[in-house]
């Protein structure tokens, strides 16, 4: 009996697995590097590395109408950096 059980925790335990590892990660396929942003419509943002699931290293700025924009990685641009830290401080400010 004990068998059993542990035999179908095993199968459990690879279902889920094979489940997880098929999970699509929504990833920007290129970025844009000389595009101006206004940082008043932006209200949040993501760094996506690349190796982890994605391709490309990027920053993804959501914007008031909930769409996503990809730039350059904030080590690439030092602009998107200054986008970041206001963003850090607007939320800050609002908790």
């Amino acid at each position: 009996m004990a068998s059993k059980v542990a035999a179908l925790l095993l199968l459990g335990l690879i279902c889920f697995e094979f489940a997880a590892a098929q999970i699509a990660v929504d990833c920007c396929l290129r970025v844009e590097s000389e595009k101006r942003l206004n940082r008043r419509n932006l209200v949040s943002y993501t760094i996506q590395k690349a190796g982890m699931g994605c391709d490309i290293s990027a920053t993804v700025f959501v914007n008031r109408k909930k769409m996503k924009l990809c730039v350059v990685p904030p080590e690439e641009n030092p602009g998107v950096q200054k986008i970041i830290d206001f963003l850090n401080k607007r939320t800050q400010h609002h908790r």
